[in-house]
């Protein structure tokens, strides 16, 4: 492998690295893509795998429960089963060719995965023990199956250890914290890539990878939305430079609500859970789940579930009015929790306090998983445009592609499936690109724009700081593209993420601006002599009388300050519900509440 400086007097100073492929995301996908580069290539081949971070805090590791294939090793089971609920499902938006490529090559990948180390748990036969999972039923929806393969609630965990440690084993070049901000593209959109431009964050260092492949593997980015299961980490980089260069994404508007995040803090408590025998409970102690979803309960698909907890929750029955309900798995008894599910189980007793043995556990919908990104075909080929051209030397596998095998809603261990299946499949076709590839043409006006970029951010004075943004845009995001999408407001969060910045212009400073005019405008009414200064919390929010039409919907705008319920007393049960959830510094329920208020056609659609 030959690393040099470039040469040319002209251009910033970049480290130049020259390799037969690069892996971007050091993840499942990633990982297994290396891998099957390095064993198709052979040991000379110069592979290099570029992570923002440690391989192994990658964010694979925090999958919890499980990884799905029709190996009937617990009860009778099969792959057309499985390609008939991920279709299902996806709410019939599935690529169903896709779909069943990924089924079928399901039990050889588990199957292989299993003889490169993986520790799944045995059954007493000492076969891989497998449980049942949302949505995932025998027979085409006859009852729930036993269908995941899992290792204990560390199942991401176990893949990534395993997968890091085969690559090590084949000698792959690994490239920790450095962040990828270009691809190279000498020809422009649409034609080959040849490497990329990073960040050495530890120097602020740019280096130029030259390839005859590059793959990207990302990850997802829920961290456009407030509450989320997602690291910090997943900020949808490979997904925001594919189509800044010009290239098309896909399925972008389907994005997946996991049902049971930890209230406020978005942690992921995997249905695994609910696998095992856990159940979700209202605010009267009722299993609900049976009214939405009579034959799967709390097994249901996703987006079922989480549909179903905010529905309940508008009707008045989340937990004390507020808007979070139970989960119950106190009777699962300490051997399950303990063995089976002991990093959740952990996660309940540090974050909460809780012992999940004798108490409820407060949970809500969380911003989960993208099912959307780069499109790809089933071989991680990326595609220029819809009539499936290609992009030469350019792939993509994991949460950033789209091979569109989730469509609208992806089931529960698909995720971890669609990693292996297609990052795999990816590394197999990427090695047959590079032996047939030329040397890689370098792109230096990508190479000169990457360090321009650093320079300016490092040289900046002043300016608006880009944590603040992200906030807001963060809050925008979950309270109006959350679990339930309208039109009026879709055009809310446009009209917010488009608003004019600066000298007070932002969307949270404008209401609370109308918020004080109207305390304003009272003051002068009730003889006072002052009213609140802009910017203050509205006065409203703290007084005892009942709220009028205008007060109630600025204060649901604003979700802020301590209403008291009693002020509430006079509105429609599914408005005061939710406006007690937002008032109570809970903007997640923003959206349902606009919703609401707006007169909708019914809550529950």
């Amino acid at each position: 492998m030959s690393v040099r400086l470039a040469d040319t007097p002209a251009r910033p100073r970049v480290r130049t690295h020259e390799l037969d492929a690069v892996v971007v995301g050091a993840g499942g996908a990633g990982l297994y893509a290396a891998l099957e580069l390095k064993r198709n290539l052979g040991p000379e081949a110069r592979i290099g795998v570029i992570s923002k971070l440690y391989p192994s805090r990658s964010h694979t590791g925090a999958a919890q429960g499980g990884v799905c294939a029709a190996l009937g090793t617990t009860e009778e089971d099969h792959w057309e089963w499985h390609w008939f609920d991920t279709v299902k499902g996806g709410d019939y938006l599935v690529d169903q060719d896709a779909a069943e490529v990924m089924c079928h090559d399901a039990v050889e990948t588990i199957i292989n995965l299993e003889h490169l180390g993986m520790p799944f748990n045995r059954t007493e036969e000492g076969r891989i023990d497998q449980r049942r999972f949302g949505g995932h039923t025998r027979n085409e929806g006859e009852a729930p199956v036993r269908r995941a393969c899992f290792a204990a609630d560390r199942t991401g965990h176990a893949i990534l250890q395993t997968l890091f440690q085969q690559c090590i084993r084949l000698d792959v070049a690994f490239y920790d914290e450095y962040q990828v901000l270009d691809l190279q593209m000498p020809d422009g959109p649409g034609g080959p890539v040849t490497g990329v431009v990073a960040l050495q964050t530890s120097t602020s260092e740019i280096h130029s990878f030259r390839a005859k492949a590059v793959l990207f593997a990302t990850g997802g980015f829920g961290k456009i939305f407030k509450v989320t299961s997602n690291a910090h980490t997943l900020t949808g980089d490979g997904v925001a430079i594919a189509y800044r260069r010009g290239l098309p994404l896909e399925d972008m508007e389907f994005f997946q609500f996991h049902p049971t995040g930890m209230y406020k803090l978005g942690f992921l408590l995997s249905e695994a859970m609910r696998g095992e025998g856990g159940f979700l409970v209202n605010g009267e102690g009722e299993r609900f789940m049976e009214r939405y979803a009579p034959t799967m309960k709390d097994l249901a698909s996703r987006d079922v579930v989480s549909r179903s907890i905010y529905q309940e929750i508008a009707a008045g029955r989340g937990v004390g009015g507020k808007d979070f309900v139970h989960l119950d798995v106190r009777h699962l008894g300490a051997q399950v929790l303990n063995e089976k599910l002991p990093d959740m189980t952990g996660f309940i007793r540090t974050y909460f306090g809780l012992d999940p043995l004798t108490d409820l556990v407060p949970i809500q919908p969380t911003a989960h998983y993208a099912m959307g990104g780069i499109p790809t075909d089933i071989d991680g080929r990326v595609l220029a445009d819809e009539v499936g051209r290609l992009v030469p030397g350019f792939y993509a596998a994991g949460e950033c592609a789209c091979v569109s095998v989730h469509g609208g809603n992806r089931l529960g261990t698909n995720s971890l499936l669609d990693i292996l299946v297609f990052g795999r499949r990816a590394g197999i076709a990427m090695a047959d690109e590079v032996r047939r590839a030329e040397a890689p043409v370098p792109d230096h006006a990508a190479e000169v724009g990457v360090a321009a970029q650093r320079d300016a951010l490092l040289s900046r004075a002043d300016g608006e700081r880009p944590a603040v943004i992200r906030a807001e845009l963060a809050e925008v995001m979950f309270s109006h593209c959350g679990v339930y999408r309208t039109g009026v407001l879709l055009e809310e969060c446009r009209r917010c993420a488009r608003f004019p910045r600066g000298d007070g212009g932002e969307p949270l400073v404008l209401l609370r601006r109308a918020a004080a005019q109207h305390d304003a405008k009272a003051a002068q009414h009730d003889g006072r002599e002052e009213g609140p200064r802009v910017g203050d919390a509205p006065r409203f929010l703290h007084d005892e009388r009942e709220l009028d039409e205008p007060q109630a919907r600025a204060a649901l705008l604003l979700g802020e300050g301590q209403a008291q319920p009693a002020q509430l007393g006079h509105l429609a049960p599914e408005l005061r519900a939710v406006a007690l959830g937002v008032i109570e510094h809970r903007p997640h329920v923003l959206g349902l509440a606009l919703l609401v208020e707006r007169g909708a056609d019914g809550v529950s659609q």
